[in-house]
């Protein structure tokens, strides 16, 4: 009898929602923050507009060398670390040794069982280095590429996410109504958003919806209140 083969799908694009996630929650309340707080001093939606363009033109300038900076650093960190494991190989293999035996032991293996593991390893430098760099240390090896899609990805999410609160000031022209309907915007994009990050990350995505919605909304709420207060 034909058996239906099992196929695993796993979600594998994490680092990728998580710049998107960056880029789009900032882009949805800095800009929401200045657009409104703005709105009670400018005389047209055409001021709020200006400054809001050039607002998410900075922030996205800002928010993608950030995450570019924040990706070369991992990569250093990851090749610094590399290069520290080598070398304990060569002047201490004894040790790295037991540090291998000490994770087999870890998932429940004998000394016995874990020798020729141990062993078979040591005989192969670049996978033992590659193994206690993933097993001991907890660390992959970062795409080379992964800073400049971070950087871009972050960039791109945080104007896309500027962009909703202040399309209505670039709809309407009085400055009352284009506030109310970048909040109606904003609270909506916000949990879409957050449905859309939960059903991707496998979350419940009533949940992730609401609270995303609510998390944006006191953080778009604060920096409001702190704009308006200045204004």
């Amino acid at each position: 009898m034909p058996q239906t083969p099992h196929i695993e799908k796993h979600f594998t694009a994490g680092d990728t929602v998580r710049d998107v996630i960056i880029g789009m929650s900032d882009g949805l309340t800095v800009p929401f923050a200045l657009a409104a707080g703005l709105s009670g001093i400018a005389a047209s939606t055409a001021i709020v507009v200006t400054a809001g363009l050039a607002e998410i033109a900075a922030g996205s300038i800002s928010m993608g060398l950030g995450g570019y900076l924040a990706a070369r650093s991992d990569a250093e960190h990851y090749d610094s670390e590399r290069l520290r494991e080598q070398r304990e190989t060569v002047e201490m293999p004894q040790a790295e040794r037991l540090e291998v035996q000490q994770v087999f032991q870890e998932y429940g293996l004998t000394e016995e069982q874990s020798q020729p593991l141990v062993e078979a390893l040591a005989a192969r430098p670049d996978a033992w280095v590659d193994f206690m760099m993933r097993f001991e240390l907890g660390m992959e090896k970062p795409n080379p590429n992964r800073a400049l899609i971070s950087a871009l990805t972050i960039a791109f999410s945080y104007a896309a996410g500027g962009f909703i609160p202040l399309l209505p000031y670039i709809l309407f022209t009085n400055v009352a109504t284009a506030q109310i309907a970048s909040v109606i915007a904003t609270l909506a994009a916000l949990l879409i958003f957050g449905y859309v990050k939960a059903r991707l990350t496998g979350a419940p995505a009533l949940r992730g919806a609401l609270q995303t919605a609510l998390v944006g909304g006191l953080a778009a709420a604060a920096a409001f209140t702190i704009a308006r207060f200045i204004s």
